[in-house]
Order: structure tokens, then C-alpha cells, then sequence
């Protein structure tokens, strides 16, 4: 085939399919193609207007995708049961849409952002939680014209209308403190628990105390779960570095010491990587016009949700994958421990290293507060419950003291 006259408009629609396949083709790439094939020799600024062409053919124009948006969002409401698309246009015509999906149990809720790419400036926001497999959640993404209080502002209003969370709300959020965030949820949920990414208050730390043995006794006092323990390990961090402890400290306690967690979420995560994750999995989707950047979202996401399912149904037992193991592992670590009865509710549990606490059976709470942290038996709980199944009156099951949220029925 020869080409007589080589234009940008001609190399678009040889390159089409190419630039479908891989929207990043390099473009010496092309280039090189067409001098092999055609024996044609064209400039790399002429081979860039053509996969430009060839990439707003593939994917939308951009400013195109924006006129389009209210009847994308009639699509969707009509083929996503129970789906709610909100559209919020700004006095400067900065439009910004949000789609959320059901489904939460474990009252954690993590919140980030991230930047869109491409000509128009903007942020993604996401929100996701935790599923009974410890795995992500993804319940609700926006996008909006930049990250700020307002946006944060709205998009918790519409989160709040679709999952009905009240002003009273007992859920506890996990994010990296980003901007206008905080302000935005004092306003509209000034009694949610807001746990703050250890990692990020670590990086905030780095650029002083920059040595690994910050950042030990930084993890060390932030996942000890007991007042004393996280007091004793604070006070060895205070010898070691003094003014890092007390920069440490002028952060509340309730943002980051699991010890001082409320135990009204079931978890025990320390960071925020729920949404970071979802954020690094849409990330190809950021560079594209606003529709084919939601398109991509949402195909993502329901792949996500039919892989989940698909695991699941390899689950053997009441309890998901995950929780099964980590029981399992936690009933091996329990044939080191010594269990006491006191004669009534309580047993004296003692481990290795004078690791010593009380399992309040009645109650079913426990010193180290571990269970009550992530709701799966700590090892002292398990070490009770084997020197109580030496008691032939006594019927035991163990997954009677795991929190539903793990349970497969759930």
C-alpha cells in the first residue's frame, strides 16, 4: 500500500486499533511502524496529533463527555438497581458526580482522594470499608473540582443520605488527614471516631527524625492496645527522643494510639491503605475524559464484586477465608498460654514473657482488649475456652465467641 499524502487525519485511523489496545504506545513506536509498513517517514509532532485523534476517538473528547453526563447518569440509574447518581454543578460549570454501591457491616469507613489527569483539573474522591475477608470495599466515588471542605462537605452529605447516617453517627473513619477534611467531618459527624493513618503521621515525622528507630517506637506506641502498655512504651520512647515524643503527643490520642481506640468498629488497622489501594487500582482511569473515567470505575468495581463472590464460595466452614486463618493461627499461638479459673466468671490467663490478662467469661471481654478490637479470639480467650473443654459439663463453641461480621451468613 503506498500513501501519497501522509496526514494526521489518515495516520488516526491506521492507528486506531493499535491505541485501543494500548492507549500509552510509545510514539517513536508508531513512528517506526509506519516507516516499516508504508516506508513513510512522518514527524513525531504530526505522529502525536494522530494519537491524540486516535485517543479522543477511542475514549470521548473531553469536553464532549462533560455535555453528557446527566444522560449517563439516566443510564445508569436504569441498569444499577439501587444505585444513587447526584450531580452538583458549580457556578463556574465544574460538574461532579458520585455513584455509590451498598454494602458495609464493620463501621469502618476509609476516605482519600485522588488527582485526575487530563485537561481539566479535578480529584477523585473514594470512600471504601472493610468486607468480612479483611478485603476492600469500595462504597461510593466522586468526582469534584478540586479537594477542599465544600466538596469533602457534599460528598459526605450524599454518603450520609445513602448509607443513613444520622448526626449521631457511631462509625469510625480512617484517612490521612486530607485537605478540608477534618473541618467537614466535625461539621456533619461530630460524634464519628476519626483515626488518623499512622503511616502519613510518620512521613509528617521523617523530615526531622528520619532514623528507623523513630519509626519503631512510633509503631510500637500506636498498635500497643492496653493504657499501660501504651504508656510504658511512650516512656521509652520519651528516653530515647524526648522532643519526638512530645511532637507525637500534641496529636490526640483518640487519632492513633489503638490503645485508646472506642472498640465500636471491628478492625485494627493503623492505616489507611482501604483507599489507597481502590485509588492505585482506578489509576489508569484518572487520565480519561470525566464518562469514560466513571465507566472504568465501575467496571472495576464489578469485576471486584463477582472475584469476592467467586472466593467465597471456596469458603469451607462458618466463617470467611481470612478469619478462618487468622482463628487457626491464634489457636496455635494459645498452647502457650495458662489459664486459671478464679473460682467464678473469670480466668487468670498467663503467656510468655509475664504476658498475663483476664478473660471475663460471662461478659466475654478481655484485658489485652484484642478481641474486642478486631472481634476474632485473642489468644488468651482461646486458652480459656481449652481449659474450660476439660469440664465434660461444659458445651463450648469456639466460633460462638467470633463477631458475626465474619461469618459467611453475614
Amino acid at each position: 500500500m503506498k500513501l501519497r499524502a501522509c496526514t494526521a487525519s489518515l495516520i488516526c485511523k491506521k492507528i486506531i486499533d493499535q491505541v485501543e489496545t494500548d492507549p500509552n504506545i510509545p510514539l517513536g513506536s508508531i513512528q517506526d511502524h509506519f516507516q516499516k509498513t508504508y516506508h513513510v517517514g512522518i514527524s513525531m509532532e504530526k505522529v502525536f496529533r494522530a494519537k491524540d485523534m486516535a485517543r479522543k476517538h477511542v475514549i470521548g473528547d473531553y469536553t464532549k463527555q462533560f455535555e453528557l453526563l446527566r444522560d449517563y447518569a439516566l443510564e445508569l440509574q436504569a441498569t444499577n438497581l439501587d444505585t444513587t447518581i447526584k450531580i452538583d454543578v458549580c457556578p463556574n460549570g465544574n460538574p461532579a458526580s458520585p455513584t455509590r454501591f451498598q454494602g458495609m457491616s464493620r463501621g469502618l469507613v476509609g476516605l482519600d482522594g485522588a488527582f485526575m489527569k487530563g485537561p481539566f483539573p479535578g480529584q477523585v474522591l473514594t470512600t471504601a470499608g472493610l468486607d468480612s475477608n479483611n478485603g476492600i470495599y469500595p462504597l461510593a466515588y466522586a468526582i469534584v473540582e478540586s479537594e477542599n471542605t465544600a466538596s469533602w462537605k457534599w460528598f459526605l452529605e450524599n454518603l450520609g443520605d445513602d448509607l443513613e447516617l444520622g448526626i449521631n453517627l457511631n462509625y469510625t473513619f480512617i484517612s490521612d488527614r486530607r485537605k478540608g477534611l477534618q473541618i467537614a467531618v466535625d461539621q456533619l459527624f461530630p460524634n464519628v471516631e476519626h483515626i488518623y493513618c499512622i503511616r502519613h503521621i510518620h512521613d509528617n515525622m521523617r523530615k526531622k527524625w528520619g532514623q528507623t528507630e523513630y519509626k519503631d517506637h512510633l509503631w510500637r506506641c500506636a498498635s500497643a492496645t492496653t493504657i499501660p502498655e501504651f504508656e510504658h512504651l511512650m516512656k521509652e520512647f520519651s528516653e530515647y527522643d524526648k522532643e519526638a515524643c512530645q511532637r507525637l503527643k500534641q496529636i490526640p490520642l483518640v487519632h492513633w494510639a489503638r490503645s485508646h481506640f472506642s472498640g465500636r468498629a471491628v478492625y485494627d488497622v493503623l492505616i489507611s491503605n482501604i483507599c489507597e489501594v481502590f485509588n492505585g487500582k482506578i489509576e489508569k482511569g484518572r487520565d480519561n475524559p470525566v464518562i469514560s473515567c466513571l465507566e472504568f470505575i465501575r467496571e472495576y468495581l464489578i469485576k471486584r464484586i463477582c472475584n469476592v463472590m467467586k472466593a467465597m464460595k471456596k469458603a469451607k466452614g462458618p466463617l470467611t477465608l481470612t478469619s478462618t486463618d487468622i482463628l487457626n493461627a491464634r489457636k496455635k499461638g494459645a498452647s502457650q498460654y495458662i489459664a486459671k479459673w478464679n473460682g467464678a466468671n473469670k480466668y487468670q490467663v498467663t503467656g510468655a514473657l509475664q504476658d498475663q490478662h483476664v478473660v471475663d467469661v460471662r461478659n466475654q471481654t478481655y484485658t489485652c482488649r484484642k478481641q474486642e478490637l478486631m472481634g476474632i479470639p485473642c489468644r488468651h480467650a482461646i486458652a480459656t475456652l481449652n481449659d474450660m473443654s476439660k469440664d465434660p459439663e461444659v458445651e463450648l463453641d469456639i466460633y460462638k465467641w467470633v463477631h458475626k461480621v465474619y461469618w459467611l451468613e453475614t
